[in-house]
């Protein structure tokens, strides 16, 4: 039975939760049909209203998921809701243990070199005998894409984990996801960098009630504090406007203009917007 989707911010979103998630995945290794997996934070959806490429990646996901518990309260508040929080990087270890329990093989592209190095090495204990069939940084240059697209495609593997900022990824797997043959492909965001233990993650506590992103601010208050203003009051002024006035579903190809009454982040603080 497939699940139920809920029209949110024009995105079609899927209400389902992790077990469910997993499952699919499951079972795109074993029919080969590939699966994409995308998830929606706040940031986002301030940000896929003008970033064309953002939004029409987005929609080529077969899965779109709530990375972010904002948009869980969001959901609810607007009577459309979504049954719990899909974090990224909670999905990003799950299937990790479903790749190690069932022998599969994946492959790792981004995060900075050394960043990328610590975090297979913590895989490699977490994991041991887990198969990485093809790695790669990255913070490599739009001209090499395709020729990683390619060592990924030659590697085989059966799971593709992208470590990359919004939209670089979702720009990676809307362009080159469909010729990778990897039946199971997911962007991360900032996930290799927690793996790593670069980043400290919230503890459970504050997961749960939805402080993840005031625990971060706490660690980075100087470089997060603006960030996170600007984009809480973009997004509230969106769920606020979508209780009277919802969206309809963006289409694809659309040329899709911002009015007034789409707020927006610079460029420059939108490049590195970790997930919420």
């Amino acid at each position: 039975m497939q699940a139920q989707r809920q029209l949110l911010f024009g995105m079609y979103m899927d209400a389902m939760r992790m077990d469910e998630v997993i499952e699919h995945c499951r079972t795109a290794l074993i029919t080969r049909r590939p699966i994409l997996l995308g998830v929606l934070n706040a940031a986002k959806v301030v940000e896929l209203r003008r970033n064309a490429a953002l939004r029409e990646s987005l929609m080529e996901c077969d899965l779109l998921l709530a990375d972010g518990q904002s948009i869980v309260w969001a959901s609810k508040l607007l009577g459309r809701p979504l049954p719990e929080r899909v974090a990224g990087i909670d999905i990003f270890s799950r299937l990790l243990l479903l790749a190690h329990k069932e022998g599969r093989s994946v492959a790792f592209l981004g995060a900075k070199p050394d960043v990328l190095a610590e975090m297979l090495h913590v895989v490699a204990r977490r994991f041991p005998g887990l198969k990485i069939a093809y790695s790669h940084h990255g913070y490599y240059e739009a001209a090499e894409a395709g020729q990683i697209a390619a060592g990924i495609r030659e590697s085989g593997a059966d799971m593709l984990f992208l470590g990359m900022t919004s939209p670089k990824k979702e720009i990676f797997l809307g362009s080159y996801g469909a010729s990778l043959g990897v039946p199971v492909m997911h962007g991360v965001g900032g996930s290799f960098d927690i793996m790593a233990g670069l980043t400290k993650r919230a503890p459970i506590a504050w997961q749960k009630c939805g402080m993840e992103w005031a625990y971060r601010l706490l660690q980075e208050p100087r470089r997060l504090w603006w960030r996170y203003l600007k984009t809480n009051t973009s997004f509230a002024q969106l769920t606020a406007r979508e209780m009277f006035h919802p969206d309809h579903p963006f289409l694809a190809g659309a040329n899709h203009r911002v009015t007034s009454g789409s707020p927006m982040l610079p460029d420059a603080q939108l490049r590195s917007i970790a997930d919420d």
